[in-house]
């Protein structure tokens, strides 16, 4: 150890090149190498922030941190428009969970039958429960259509129909003329692996252009100064060496946080640290009380099972084998909102319906479909439960609950990917910071997101954020200096919990957070239960002060980055339950038993004329601001406006509030 400690001093106080790094451990004569892809020429080694661990500093126009759907698009999308452009993901680009999508991609091209994007635009206003943000809304749906001719033309092999179009299946929340022409078939797809080749499409193409890949980089902090962010600073966690990427533009495409709970649908990787390291940076994370939990994730493992499943004619059935869903949604029926399926699955089980020893689940029927559908439209799904549930869809049904699956929440951001704050009754960006993704939130999704809209997300914001980018900005800009200790509090933190000594293990602290999660902030929530939950929580982020962590070393410490990963699950989770906390109301996935009601400005169950609107801190038809004090763990609320306008009245009339029925 103490070889390393003492290799390490030198490396900080000598080294002036990358050419000739002396070794870190003369047992192993392991070098550090810096794998600079086709940019070797911008990278040297400082000593400003630590004697401790060597500092590698990096120049780009643009640095995109993340390596999934979102990720790709803005990084290639930047290289083709001529910038200098970092690519840091802490996994290989096809690992990222975009891979796990399995239902398709949402857009309105008409190949089923007559569809038009402004029918798309109504069933994700009414989808998001009216907290979406209309002229986000507006430019998503719009710009959809071409987004899938787009990844065609990349090469993505979507699913057929027998005249040789992109097949588009029927999924939740979709509808036709606003919701009064019947059932929509708007999901493009591929078979039910749509993200795993979405994600291997973006990145056989980003390949096509000269992106500098940074791959097992695990991003640390923003690198931010006179509230401009400047860049990332980042951990190999090959060879433990920090590198400082300059940037004028950081895109943060880092994903969800679906691990802060026990039971969800997400990688392991899904720990939140884009909205973390925005916490960090002082600047709020939105609407993250909203949290989706998927109807149908395999009892007892949480693996997925994609909505697809009844976009192909798939049922849910209780214990008493009755289609539930016709009594809660008469017109949708299994293809109403998820939020409004998964809250109609958890009263079947509270009263007594549901399956299995335990009548704890209820299940989800394809056996009445012909198997040579399953066999086409469905074969990962079929795979897949007789791995995990050991059964024969062709045969018998599928036990399933509702699993956390995707956060609404993330960055607040415009339509154009930019970081916003709220102030003086403005939003104002963040010059130099975007956000895209699951981890963005423009917001599109509002309280709830409609199936297959998420990778509609990914692509039109990724591709977004670089067009913005490249209409602000000319490659080869001069940029801003860093303070020679840029970073300095990151390293510091890193080196703190390497060496940590306390008394509870990473696991367990994890383990009592996710479970506190799961039952505190769950698909129906109560003021007590939410509280209870709070001061949980708290004693909970307070524990991070007596961590313990094993490996001392410094490459490939696993332990370390979990460490780093629960640091960030902590500063999403403690939002996420005192922002559920403090909405007391119903919208969307956020479904309060002590606050049944929406409350809007006005009632929108009742004639408007002669209403009063209600003023805007007295109702919640607002968007939620969190802040985290990093040290003490404490949460500070403040709350910014719905966009009820779009981008064009005229071609695109906004959808006043109404009531959500399906």
């Amino acid at each position: 150890m103490a070889s390393v400690c003492t290799a390490s001093r030198v490396l900080g106080k000598k080294v002036l090149s990358t050419k000739a790094l002396p070794a870190v451990c003369q047992a192993t004569s392991r070098k550090f190498h810096f794998n600079i892809y086709g940019k070797r020429d911008n990278a040297k080694v400082s000593s400003g922030i630590s004697t401790q661990y060597p500092v590698v500093d990096h120049d780009f126009d643009a640095v995109v941190v993340g390596a999934g759907g979102a990720g790709l698009r803005a990084a290639f999308g930047l290289s083709e428009a001529g910038f200098n452009t970092a690519c840091i993901t802490k996994l290989f680009p096809t690992r990222s969970h975009t891979v796990a999508a399995q239902g398709g991609i949402n857009a309105a091209l008409g190949n089923m039958e007559n569809d038009d994007w402004r029918w798309h635009f109504y069933d994700t206003v009414k989808g998001s429960d009216w907290l979406g943000d209309q002229d986000a809304i507006h430019y998503m749906t719009e710009q959809a259509p071409a987004a899938v001719v787009e990844l065609e033309n990349f090469g993505m092999p979507f699913s057929r129909t027998e005249d040789g179009r992109i097949y588009q299946r029927a999924f939740g929340g979709q509808s036709l003329k606003f919701g009064k022409g019947g059932q929509a078939h708007r999901c493009c797809c591929v078979a039910d692996r749509t993200g795993h080749s979405l994600l291997h499409t973006l990145y056989g193409r980003s390949l096509r252009y000269d992106t500098s890949y940074f791959v097992e980089y695990f991003a640390l902090d923003l690198l931010m100064e006179d509230g401009e962010c400047r860049g990332v600073i980042a951990l190999c966690m090959e060879d433990g060496s920090i590198h400082r990427f300059r940037a004028k533009n950081t895109v943060i495409a880092t994903g969800g946080y679906g691990r802060a709970y026990f039971s969800c649908t997400s990688a392991h990787t899904s720990t939140g640290d884009g909205n973390a390291m925005v916490t960090r940076a002082g600047l709020p994370c939105q609407d993250l009380e909203f949290v989706q939990f998927h109807p149908t994730g395999i009892y007892g493992a949480g693996c997925l099972i994609t909505e697809g499943c009844r976009g192909e004619g798939g049922i849910l059935i209780n214990s008493e084998g009755e289609r539930f869903m016709e009594r809660y949604a008469p017109n949708a029926k299994d293809l109403a909102s998820r939020d409004v399926v998964s809250r109609s699955m958890t009263i079947e089980i509270r009263e007594g319906r549901g399956v299995g020893p335990e009548k704890d689940h209820v299940y989800l029927q394809l056996h009445h479909l012909p198997p040579q559908q399953l066999a086409t439209r469905l074969p990962g799904i079929s795979e897949t439960a007789m791995i995990f549930a050991g059964v024969d869809v062709t045969k018998e049904p599928i036990p399933v609950l509702p699993t956390v699956h995707y956060n609404m929440g993330g960055i607040p951001t415009n339509y154009k990917g930019q970081v916003i704050t709220y102030k003086d009754g403005q939003d104002h960006v963040v010059p130099g910071l975007y956000a895209c993704g699951e981890s963005g939130c423009a917001s599109v999704h509002g309280a709830n997101r409609l199936g297959a809209n998420s990778l509609l997300d990914l692509v039109v914001f990724g591709r977004a954020c670089a067009l913005t980018i490249a209409d602000i900005c000319t490659p080869g800009e001069k940029l801003a200096p860093l303070k020679p200790n840029a970073g300095e509090e990151s390293v510091a933190n890193l080196d703190k919990i390497r060496f940590a000594n306390g008394d509870i293990r990473t696991s367990e602290i994890r383990l009592r957070m996710q479970k506190t999660m799961q039952t505190h902030a769950a698909v129906f929530r109560t003021g007590d239960v939410l509280k209870e939950g709070c001061v949980k929580m708290d004693e909970i982020y307070q524990t991070l002060k007596d961590i313990k962590t094993f490996d001392r070393g410094i490459v490939w410490n696993t332990d370390l980055v979990e460490t780093l990963e629960l640091q960030n699950l902590m500063v999403n989770a403690v939002q996420t339950i005192v922002s559920a906390e403090a909405r007391k109301e119903s919208r969307g996935a956020h479904a309060r038993e002590d606050f049944k009601d929406r409350v809007d400005e006005y009632d929108y169950s009742k004639p408007l004329q002669g209403q009063e609107k209600v003023p805007f801190d007295k109702h919640w038809r607002k968007h939620t601001l969190s802040y985290v004090d990093i040290d003490t763990g404490k949460v500070t609320l403040e709350y910014r406006p719905v966009i009820d306008d779009t981008l064009n009245m005229e071609d695109c009339a906004a959808i006043p509030p109404a009531i959500r029925s399906y």
